[in-house]
């Protein structure tokens, strides 16, 4: 089964401390294979590239994490925003996100795709069912 990543999921081991891809494994009961978007990783060097200096040092360690998950090219339009890729890409495959994205999230839940999320900066929750 696979799961997208949001660029801030790549964050959560910078910031938690929490080994996503091992904590995915053991609150799912089952072997998720994660999906970056080609967007979601431009997204990323674009931050490694220009945001600031705390940005930059959080989207390369991202980046390096990204390296275990496999990139699909999504062709991303100009007016289409990156959550609306994610929400589109999770919809049309019938897949789990992994964001922390509030906003993102409850767009999710209103068409029934399951999310996966940080809660109380220690371990990952999982909304509906994988």
């Amino acid at each position: 089964m696979q799961i997208i990543l949001d660029s801030n999921a790549l964050f959560v081991p910078v910031k938690f401390n929490i080994d996503i891809f091992e904590e995915l494994k053991r609150r799912s009961n089952a072997n998720l294979d994660p999906i970056l978007l080609s967007p979601v990783k431009e997204e990323l060097e674009r931050l490694a590239e220009h945001g600031s200096p705390r940005m930059r040092k959080y989207a390369a360690q991202a980046l390096k994490l990204a390296e275990k998950c496999a990139v699909v090219d999504v062709e991303a339009h100009p007016n289409v925003s990156v959550d609306d890729l994610i929400l589109e890409t999770a919809k049309e495959w019938r897949t789990a996100v992994f964001t922390n994205d509030r906003a993102l999230r409850k767009r999710l839940r209103d068409i029934n795709v399951p999310v996966v999320y940080v809660r109380e900066k220690s371990h990952l929750e999982i909304e509906g069912r994988i």
